[in-house]
């Protein structure tokens, strides 16, 4: 593609907008696997498969949706809007990365991010920037104008079996970056260059921290094998938090991440626990925000 792709923000979550009407659970195509989830300014959702890396968007108003974008085959997962529309998506074990226009469902730009075996699982726009996080690999990748580069990570993180670093978000200052490694339950602070510092929660841990989701200075983690979403307020630099409370809702099932729209929270459910089968169901549910 001749057109150089920028980075800009990502697109509001729509809090302002008026509380979200429609469906309070979400169905979405029998054998699906959704894994990720995006929302922009507009009630429209966009849910990855893990299965084959279809797009799929849903209307919050009315629940109906269709596959916008037919997968490579390997898995979406991560996703997250900008402000042109644009989405980018996590590519799991097929170790890319790819932008979509979500009007069209045409794929913008795909980048190979890591050739050897890796597990690309979410990104963050921040600082005119995408970041990607590779949970088999200890790095980040950064895809500004147009160019993918790796960050190698150091510090305090170390990776070791099962899945690594996940959800990546800014700090409430924008300075850095935070990261949650899902098998041991910490949560670091990156700077833009790879360090990894712990952020201090005490005695507290976010063990199978998947999604994350940043409010203000309140950091949302989707903890998906324990059904909660888990509320942690931090200081400004992103440094220090204190888990106040962990918020289940009947309707979760192995919820994996997290979106915002109309101040409620939307999470897809993956069923890790449950055998995937063409004809095994899959939801997205909507809750208040805790």
């Amino acid at each position: 593609m001749a057109t150089v792709l920028a980075v800009v923000g990502a697109a509001s979550p729509a809090a302002a907008h008026s509380p979200a009407r429609g469906p309070s659970v979400l169905a979405l195509p029998d054998g699906f696997q959704p894994e990720g989830i995006a929302i922009g300014d507009k009630p429209y959702a966009y849910f990855g498969s893990r299965a084959d890396g279809d797009i799929y968007r849903v209307s919050l108003r009315t629940g109906r949706g269709d596959v916008i974008s037919q997968g490579p085959g390997t898995p979406s997962l991560g996703m997250k809007i900008d402000d042109h529309g644009r989405l980018f998506v996590a590519g799991g074990s097929g170790g890319d990365a790819r932008v979509i226009d979500t009007r069209t469902g045409k794929v913008l730009r795909s980048y190979t991010l890591q050739p050897v075996p890796s597990f690309i699982n979410d990104v963050t726009l921040t600082g005119g920037a995408a970041w990607f996080t590779d949970s088999t690999n200890p790095v980040l990748f950064k895809v500004r104008n147009g160019k993918a580069t790796s960050v190698p990570l150091t510090g305090d993180i170390a990776y070791s079996t099962g899945v690594n670093a996940n959800g990546i978000v800014p700090t409430p200052d924008g300075k850095a970056l935070i990261v949650v490694q899902s098998n041991t339950g910490k949560l670091f602070r990156v700077t833009y260059d790879g360090k990894a510092t712990l952020i201090d929660l005490g005695t507290e841990n976010v063990v199978n921290g998947d999604g994350l989701w940043l409010r203000g200075r309140t950091l949302y983690v989707v903890q998906n094998r324990l059904n909660v979403i888990t509320k942690v307020e931090l200081n400004r630099s992103g440094t220090a938090g204190t888990v106040v409370s962990r918020t289940g809702n009947p309707n979760f099932d192995v919820p994996t991440t997290i979106a915002e729209y109309g101040k409620r929270f939307y999470l897809p459910n993956a069923r890790f626990t449950t055998p995937a089968t063409p004809e095994t169901t899959y939801t997205a549910v909507r809750v208040p925000i805790p």
